[in-house]
């Protein structure tokens, strides 16, 4: 019953041939009572990953607000960039450290190594590399467009049109997801992110 009133969301990630693409709608609700309509569920972890959550926005923002600490001290040490993989396992270990009383957020990590990296992480810590993902309560919307329409090395362009359809999609059909769309693109050359209105 408690579950009842868990937040829902859509969030996707996807690989491109420069790197990768996070987006997520704008919309927090629990039951049917729309709670915040500008919430951003993307972030910059490091320069070069990135994390977008579906969940509970305070334990997504306690998430990686600590990776992001402990990622800067990772750095420091080793004087290199904290690749994506790590940054993921970095978050498992978390997640599934508090395992009993767990963080209530389900995580897509995505950025560039050699090559672009996404990984999707459940409130227990798996960790599952893929090319493309989605989560939260319109994941299955998302995912429906995903899969007829994903093709690997595809440009910047066609990868955000492709996004923020499967976005739209799902936000047709789940009524937790709406409001707009916050996307963060990682390259090597570092991220930048925008913003659609919603339409």
């Amino acid at each position: 019953m408690a579950f009842e009133f868990m937040p829902g969301a859509t969030v996707v990630g996807i690989s491109y041939s420069d790197g990768v693409l996070l987006a997520a709608e704008k919309r927090v609700s629990f039951g049917n009572f729309v709670v915040n309509k500008h919430i951003k569920k993307t972030f910059p972890v490091t320069d070069h990953v990135g994390a977008a959550c579906a969940g509970m926005v305070a334990d997504m923002q306690v998430l990686v607000r600590q990776v992001e600490a402990l990622a800067k001290i990772r750095k420091l040490e080793t004087r290199r960039d904290v690749p994506p993989n790590s940054i993921a396992k970095l978050m498992s270990v978390i997640m599934f450290e508090r395992r009993y009383f767990p963080l209530l957020t389900q995580v897509i990590v995505g950025g560039i190594n050699e090559k672009p990296e996404i990984y999707t992480l459940d409130p227990l810590g798996s960790v599952l590399p893929d090319d493309y993902a989605a989560v939260g309560t319109g994941a299955e919307g998302a995912l429906g467009i995903m899969d007829a329409e994903f093709k690997p090395n595809m440009s910047e362009e066609r990868v955000r049109e492709l996004a923020t359809r499967a976005i739209r999609s799902a936000i047709q059909r789940d009524t937790a997801s709406g409001d707009g769309i916050d996307i963060l693109y990682i390259t090597r050359t570092g991220y930048r992110e925008e913003a659609i209105k919603p339409s």
